[in-house]
């Protein structure tokens, strides 16, 4: 007999320009659902081209909550404040008796608030004390406001465990663990100890297994809705000029006045290296947005800047889908397995939208109906060749769990810093490297002609001095 599950909860991921949003509102319409958005871009209130909000008239009526909830000057929301918050409204939208769904690209966000982490704990527990306005100012730790370096420095005093996994320039990671320490008073790698020798003396986790026995908060089905990386990319270079032609660049002047406004009225310089400012679209457009402000930028140089914004923003966004693509196929695919709900996660294949309602939309609806009633569920990697290819593992463990895998290497020709073997393998095979021990070795090549030609001269001029000293001291023999 089937048995539904208690506080059930759907998540929807996948790379940007998928059709996540679109998924969401269709499920939430099926099955009296409200929707909780998980991007952290969209928590910002307004810009709805650059952060990529479902417009308002293809929601269908559906709640969406922590959608542009935010103030443009405010920090981006740490993990921890983030799983605080989406907890209290998954709970207020259960006890309408609606079904809570989940969508959002940032998967950081998701992962934390779908499994009971310890890092992620400590983190939002320590923020429910604090006010409804958590800043690095307001929390009492201002050293977070820091540049990157100086961050790192406390980090190495505090846990150079954690300051010696993260790369140098790995602001958001850095600042993270520092953060945690100093609102917790225990370090990061001290937590990550506690928690894995509690799985070992659970019973969940061997002395060799670092990755075993996470927990989930509640039921999840998590619908990951694909499209292949060929046709996506084009329909992310598509999307961009989209975008310009529905407003981009009014909403770039628009974040631009706001800083001036901000920074005048407060004498406070934003950064912009962390919060909206580092959305993409807007930073790529911002030297464009500066010369055409100025009004003394000919209209050709005008149209060289626009045309470099536009190719570096469509890089950026393509490289985003890569890096979300990623982080499911590894650290969350991990995660499920380590709490044993990789059947749980299914993959619909979205590459030819015109087959959109019934590659990606009548199976996803079928599962979640087969989810909600406690059947059964299909194995999931049989649903499409997609499915076959993409939730195979990568690799048997998260390498951000197993600190016997962490190393920290610095490449003496290039200067890059990396903190794992894997990364090490793909830096020396990589085309950047093996240019620059070709040139250091070309340079080593002159180096040893220079000198090998500073002796032949050398040896030369000690032949001729020998000479002339036989000749001299011929002169001399001959005159005594």
């Amino acid at each position: 007999m089937s048995r539904a599950p208690q506080k059930p909860l759907v998540a929807i991921i996948g790379a940007t320009g998928t059709g996540k949003s679109e998924l969401a509102v269709d499920i939430a319409s099926r099955f009296n659902g409200e929707i909780i958005n998980g991007d952290a871009m969209q928590m910002y209130h307004g810009l709805p081209i650059i952060t990529n909000k479902i417009p308002e008239a293809e929601r269908k009526g559906i709640p969406h909550h922590l959608l542009g909830c935010i103030g443009l000057q405010e920090e981006t929301w740490t993990v921890g404040r983030f799983v605080d918050k989406a907890l209290g409204v998954i709970d207020e939208i259960r006890a309408r008796g609606k079904l809570p769904i989940l969508v959002g690209g940032t998967h950081y966000y998701t992962q934390s608030l779908l499994f009971k982490d310890a890092l992620a704990d400590y983190s939002f527990n320590s923020e429910r004390k604090e006010s409804s306005d958590v800043t690095a100012e307001s929390t009492g730790f201002p050293i977070l406001d820091e540049p990157t370096e100086v961050i790192l420095a406390k980090l190495k005093e505090v846990d150079p465990v954690m300051a010696d996994r993260w790369h140098p320039n790995d602001r958001r990671k850095i600042q993270h663990s520092l953060e945690l320490y100093l609102q917790t008073g225990i370090p990061a790698s001290q937590i990550y100890d506690e928690q894995r020798v509690k799985r070992i003396s659970d019973g969940i986790a061997s002395s060799d297994d670092s990755v075993a026995g996470l927990q989930m908060r509640s039921p999840t089905l998590l619908l990951w809705v694909h499209a292949s990386k060929e046709a996506l990319h084009k329909r992310l270079d598509s999307r961009i000029l989209k975008m310009l032609d529905q407003g981009l660049l009014s909403e770039v002047d628009a974040l631009a006045a706001f800083r001036s406004s901000h920074e005048e009225s407060t004498g406070v310089q934003i950064d912009h290296t962390r919060g909206i400012w580092v959305s993409i679209g807007y930073k790529e457009f911002l030297a464009y947005h500066t010369a055409s402000a100025s009004g003394d930028v000919p209209e050709v140089e005008l149209e060289k800047l626009k045309s470099r914004a536009i190719k570096a923003t469509q890089s950026a966004t393509r490289q985003y889908a890569n890096r979300q693509v990623r982080w499911i196929r590894i650290k969350l695919f991990h995660a499920l397995a380590s709490a044993g709900q990789t059947s749980n996660m299914f993959l619909f294949d979205g590459t030819d939208l015109s087959c959109w309602e019934g590659w990606v939309l009548k199976p996803a609806i079928q599962v979640t109906q087969q989810f909600l009633r406690g059947y059964t569920l299909p194995p999931p990697t049989e649903l499409s060749e997609a499915a076959k290819e993409m939730l195979a593992p990568q690799r048997d463990y998260d390498m951000s769990l197993r600190r016997d895998l962490w190393v920290r290497k610095t490449c003496e020709t290039c200067g890059t810093v990396v903190v794992t073997e894997s990364d090490w393998d793909r830096h020396i095979k990589s085309r950047g490297h093996r240019r620059a021990v070709a040139a250091q070795d070309k340079e080593s090549r002159k180096a040893a002609i220079k000198q090998d030609d500073i002796k032949f001269v050398q040896a030369e001029l000690l032949d001729v001095l020998g000479k002339h000293l036989d000749i001299f001291n011929s002169d001399e023999d001959q005159q005594k």
